[in-house]
């Protein structure tokens, strides 16, 4: 998703959806505020491209989004389920859909949970300790929502 050059690009991005201010950025990489602002501005173009064609390949309907948060929900047409793209430092792009899992015998189960509650750190929210995928994204991608509505 992201080319290597854009990975300082990027770690400012990350930084600054963390709450860390252009100012304090720039002081701890040694660079100009200008210099910060430039690449967050060019980042959060980059995160709203690859946001809007991500829902574009995957036919979601957009309802909203942020880019500088790196989410956006929508629904999808083919599957017609609500739907969140979201940008994971540790975990890249990732696309979910709203669904009732059979989670317990899910092959998938460990990935999912880790996913989301790595998710969820990054964004610095507290979810409500549980063992079921479904319910954990439930309650994250609720508190996301309220996060840019």
């Amino acid at each position: 998703m992201f080319l290597p050059e854009g990975e300082k690009q990027f770690e400012f991005w990350v930084l600054r959806r963390n709450g860390l201010p252009n100012i304090n950025i720039a002081k701890h990489f040694g660079v100009s505020r200008q210099s910060v602002s430039r690449a967050l501005l060019s980042m959060d173009k980059r995160i709203e491209e690859n946001l809007l064609e991500m829902a574009k390949a995957n036919r979601i309907k957009v309802e909203k989004f942020d880019s500088k948060k790196g989410i956006l929900f929508g629904r999808s047409v083919p599957f017609k389920a609500n739907t969140i793209i979201f940008v994971s430092a540790k975990h890249g792009m990732q696309v979910w859909y709203e669904h009732e899992g059979e989670c317990g015998s899910c092959e998938r189960y460990r990935e999912c949970i880790e996913l989301l509650w790595d998710f969820a750190e990054e964004m610095q929210l507290k979810l409500k300790s549980t063992n079921d995928p479904t319910k954990i994204a439930d309650e994250l991608f609720e508190k996301l929502k309220e996060s840019i509505e």
